[in-house]
């Protein structure tokens, strides 16, 4: 075997040890079971942080409002300075519901924060009267099915878990929702795998945003969200706060908690992972360099050995470059089933993860240029966390 013949069986080998030795992170198979009876159901504080969700709140609010859940619960919203109508939305889209809604006007923010854990933080405060057992954070943007809050508690609970989480489903309904959607779970599953999460010994933690259930005492153990303040990544820093506290996370994928909100264009997609891309890899070019070079590697390489043994008419550089390329396809055609796509869309695999390099190089140079973290009217250049 030539020197070009074995560096050709490098994308492979890399393929072989993500399958093997990397938490099965491709299997979205981490799911929650279904509730189980309890003897005291413990209360529970929904905070909901909101900036100018007045298009999407009528869609998902009457969902938390209609909850189907024994204990004690309320829902908090806070109206983090909104320009639109969300809080009037919210309030007559909660109007008559069996659970009670209290519309929180949010302050301006200190300096420091980043103004989804500052909206956090009021919620925390303004639930404090009710002495929440738990608390659950969730999106503007989530639908929730009547029992979702009785599975996360019934869960946290049999299981002793200071903190589960669902990855909620995204929408795939445009082409560009289906390229790119499964990809970002894909990726994150397999930067934080969610077996690993689980683990008590493990140092991976993370947390997927839209559903976080915590337990208030575990969250106060672990400083609060004053604790995790500057942080544009909030909910893998939660989990990080949470798990070096001492406390059990859990995150899996759900199956009909779900966000509402569009991504209709490639510019949307492409801000939603760019704002965060580069505070990720902590503002490291280095870091950067070694992201795009691996993405290339992994993800381009196997196609690129093919074109390349054909040229030379090697048939061993031909097959290690489609072994690769088959391995890669059939780790992905699980989230492809996941998402109810058909299973040809296993294929766009490379196109995304190329899509993702160029992402990511847009986030650095949006940090270089000082518009770090751009979203909702407000831009954050550095994450001190």
């Amino acid at each position: 075997m030539t020197v070009p013949e074995g560096l050709a069986w490098l994308p492979a080998a890399i393929w072989v040890y993500l399958l093997a030795f990397r938490g099965r992170f491709w299997l979205p198979s981490v799911r929650l079971g279904p509730a189980r009876d309890l003897e005291r159901w413990p209360s529970v504080a929904v905070i909901v942080p909101a900036r100018n969700e007045a298009g999407i709140l009528a869609s998902t609010m009457p969902s938390l409002a209609t909850q189907d859940y024994p204990g004690r619960v309320g829902v908090f919203l806070v109206d983090d300075c909104s320009d639109d109508t969300t809080a009037a939305v919210a309030a007559a889209a909660a109007a008559g519901r069996p659970v009670p809604l209290t519309v929180v006007t949010g302050a301006d923010r200190p300096t420091g924060w980043v103004g989804k854990t500052w909206a956090l933080d009021q919620g925390v405060a303004a639930a404090s009267d009710m002495d929440p057992d738990y608390l659950l954070f969730t999106d503007a943007d989530i639908h929730h099915p009547p029992d979702s809050l009785r599975r996360l508690v019934s869960e946290a609970v049999t299981t002793g878990r200071d903190l589960v989480s669902l990855m909620a489903r995204l929408r795939t309904a445009t082409g560009w929702e289906r390229l790119i959607v499964p990809a970002f779970v894909y990726f994150f599953s397999q930067l934080y795998p969610f077996r690993a999460i689980a683990r008590r010994r493990s140092r991976t933690a993370g947390a997927a945003g839209g559903c976080i259930l915590v337990r208030a005492a575990a969250l106060r153990r672990a400083g609060g969200i004053a604790a995790i303040a500057g942080a544009v990544i909030d909910d893998v820093a939660l989990g990080r706060a949470v798990k070096r506290a001492g406390g059990s996370t859990w995150l899996g994928y759900a199956d009909d908690v779900a966000s509402l909100r569009p991504y209709p264009a490639l510019s949307d997609l492409w801000d939603m992972v760019a704002r965060s891309a580069y505070t990720q890899l902590r503002y490291s070019p280095l870091a950067l360099a070694g992201t795009v070079a691996g993405l290339a590697v992994v993800y381009l390489g196997p196609l690129v050995v093919v074109v390349a043994g054909a040229v030379a008419a090697d048939p061993l550089v031909i097959g290690a470059g489609a072994a690769a390329e088959v391995l890669l396809t059939a780790s992905y055609l699980p989230m492809i089933r996941y998402y109810r796509l058909p299973p040809a869309w296993a294929l766009t695999l490379p196109a995304a993860a190329a899509l993702y390099g160029a992402m990511t190089v847009d986030s650095a140079r949006r940090h270089r240029r000082g518009r770090g973290a751009a979203w909702k009217g407000r831009t954050y250049a550095r994450d001190p966390a």
